[in-house]
């Protein structure tokens, strides 16, 4: 199991990478930086919190483990 500060820093960077990639896709998309990076940040801070929370259900899940 790991602890809830290293589910937290990967999920900080994970969503660092997804915020530049979708502020790039948003930038194609639209044109616009502005709503390009207004996107990116929503996004990044959806997918901040579910990702912590998918971590730290995974953390309880015992099946798959392998104890040795």
């Amino acid at each position: 199991m790991e602890t809830r500060r290293r589910s937290v820093l990967k999920a900080v960077i994970w969503n660092a990478i997804g915020l530049a990639t979708m502020a790039l896709v948003g930038l194609v998309a639209t044109g616009s930086m502005a709503l390009g990076g207004k996107m990116a940040v929503v996004n990044a801070a959806l997918g901040l919190s579910m990702y912590v929370v998918y971590e730290r259900i995974w953390a309880g899940v015992r099946w798959g483990r392998i104890h040795g």
